[in-house]
């Protein structure tokens, strides 16, 4: 068993780090949980679209609402205390909506209330959690160390936890919450046993949050390296938001997938993912970080073009997995990159910037992507997700190759 354990989590990653895994591994299971047991307590409540669609509007809107508070925050506090603290409002919080549930009391509004706190809470529990890895690990092991936290987002989050909490929610409506409420409280118990050395702020040094903010924006547009992740991220955001926005109908449309088809393809891209987790550390021993970049975008690119072309539901799950591979690595290669070349007191803020990009970009193409289907149909997405990713590789093709060359500390 030890020696099990020390081949998933090296000893060199250090206690703290197997803490957090922990903690992180805990916590997704739960929010895995949520991923099912969430939208069936709103189908349960109500049929009316506007009121389906607010649920998931809420969920994707703290991000943007509070990304940047979030990451100031979090170079400013003591990191540990608060991930604990926000994870224990989110555990109230679904505490409370467990007990409307079991005393007849719940309403549409309750929930969308209780989506909205809890996605709000994420955001800061998400963002600082972040800076706590590049804290615990060498700066060379960071790459295993986001590839051991992948793993377990992918396997709890995405493959197990899902199941897990629709047949909970099968067995009694409130069991779900009950059960997400307890882990998230086990991760942050599990955050308090970490010992974490100090940031690096300056205590003496009074600044108003706007300037922090503002520090954080100017750290990124000065540093090449991670002025280009987040432009990428933002755009290549953009392009899959638009194709995703309505993946449900190509689904159902396009390639003639019913409800439990549809329901295989986030299997699919889970295990594509797990793939990815096994590969990772061959495949970086294999290619520069640059290089890993360059490959994925192409990847990605070309996956909206498969889409896009193909009718046959077995070449489309063929394209998800190959997706399901990319979206692994090239995710925590991005993340890794930008670990390493922030510095530890601008870790939380320069976090949020990228959080900015990766939902702003979400939030556009989602508008996009429901016009162009409305218009042109169905798969009139795919095409413009495939025609803005290849312009916009192309412009950066020269960058992407050195980006891994300049992820030393700025």
């Amino acid at each position: 068993m030890i020696r099990a354990v020390d081949l998933l989590v090296p000893p060199r990653l250090g206690t703290g780090f197997r803490w957090l895994l922990a903690s992180s591994w805990t916590s997704n299971l739960g929010d895995g949980i949520a991923i099912a047991a969430g939208p069936l307590l709103v189908a349960s409540l109500t049929d009316e679209p506007v009121l389906v669609a607010m649920a998931a509007l809420l969920q994707w809107l703290p991000p943007l609402l509070f990304g940047v508070f979030a990451g100031a925050l979090s170079d400013r506090l003591d990191r540990r205390l608060l991930v604990v603290t926000v994870d224990a409002i989110r555990s109230v919080v679904l505490v409370v909506l467990a007990i409307s549930v079991l005393t007849g009391a719940v309403s549409i509004a309750i929930v969308l209330a209780a989506l909205f706190l809890i996605a709000t809470a994420e955001v800061f529990a998400d963002n600082t959690s972040q800076t706590l890895l590049p804290m615990l690990v060498q700066r060379d092991d960071i790459a295993i160390a986001n590839a051991r936290l992948q793993t377990g987002f992918i396997t709890v989050n995405q493959l197990a936890g899902p199941p897990i909490g629709a047949t909970l929610f099968a067995a009694g409506m409130a069991l779900p919450f009950v059960g997400h409420a307890i882990l998230v409280a086990m991760g942050g118990m599990l955050v308090w046993r970490i010992r974490l050395p100090a940031h690096g702020r300056d205590r003496a040094r009074r600044t108003r949050f706007r300037d922090e903010i503002a520090e954080g924006f100017g750290w990124v547009r000065r540093h090449a390296a991670v002025r280009t992740l987040v432009l990428t991220i933002f755009v290549f955001n953009i392009t899959f938001g638009a194709a995703w926005s309505v993946i449900v109908l190509y689904a159902t449309q396009r390639i003639g997938l019913g409800p439990v088809g549809f329901g295989l393809l986030t299997t699919i891209i889970a295990i594509g993912g797990i793939v990815g987790t096994l590969a990772y550390g061959w495949i970086t021993r294999r290619l520069s970080l640059g290089n890993i970049m360059r490959i994925g975008l192409i990847i990605e690119t070309l996956t909206h073009l498969g889409l896009a072309m193909t009718t046959s539901a077995l070449l489309a799950m063929a394209i998800f997995f190959v997706f399901g591979v990319h979206a692994f690595v090239w995710g925590t290669t991005s993340t890794t990159i930008r670990q390493r070349a922030v510095p530890t007191a601008l870790q939380g803020r320069v976090g949020s910037v990228n959080t900015v990009g990766v939902f702003g970009g979400l939030v556009v193409g989602s508008g996009l992507g429901g016009l162009l289907a409305q218009r042109f149909g169905v798969t009139a997405p795919f095409w413009f997700a495939f025609a803005g990713s290849a312009v916009f590789l192309v412009l950066i093709w020269r960058q992407l190759v050195h980006i891994a060359h300049d992820d030393e500390p700025g």
